[in-house]
């Protein structure tokens, strides 16, 4: 899919509204789980599973049906961690970030249901070290890995964050 494709269909999708997204952290052996978006034909996006919320279930309902769809992996969602507001038009979105675990499955690539095969943004799923997620270029990776110092340092995190996007410029 061109880059132009890729930024229409994610505008046309996911933009120009205000998008509720649930995300989780899993973490094992000292890696955390990751999954790839293709964001243009030359910009790739790494962060947590996770997604958009429906409307009439729960954020932890939402959160154990975007981890299954994206991991192919069952999860039970533990502590409520932080929110992350991201604000660059068309996009506006509030993530919600938890603490979860693994009951069962192994880590394969799934699908995003609102996107067609052909139009999928899914492109890899990675455990990854602290290492090698900072080694990234800090326009790829989620905001909230930028400057954090052990992956236990991200679990202690609460509040409500906004890095205002300046890597994604």
């Amino acid at each position: 899919m061109s880059e132009d494709k890729i930024s229409k269909e994610i505008e046309s999708k996911f933009g120009n509204r205000l998008r509720i997204r649930v995300n989780g952290v899993l973490i094992e052996e000292n890696k955390i789980l990751l999954v790839k978006h293709k964001m243009s034909a030359d910009r790739d996006f790494w962060s947590t599973p996770g997604g958009g919320m429906q409307f009439g279930t729960t954020a932890q309902e939402n959160l154990v049906r975007e981890f299954l769809e994206e991991t192919g992996l069952e999860i039970t969602v533990g502590e409520f961690l932080f929110i992350h507001e991201y604000l660059d038009p068309p996009l506006h979105g509030m993530e919600c970030f938890f603490l979860v675990k693994r009951i069962s499955g192994t880590a394969t690539l799934g699908k995003d249901p609102e996107l067609t095969p052909a139009d999928q943004i899914l492109a890899d799923l990675s455990w990854m070290t602290l290492e090698r997620l900072s080694s990234l270029d800090k326009k790829s990776i989620h905001p909230v890995f930028i400057g954090i110092k052990s992956l236990s340092e991200l679990v202690l995190c609460k509040g409500y964050f906004n890095f205002e996007n300046k890597y994604l410029k």
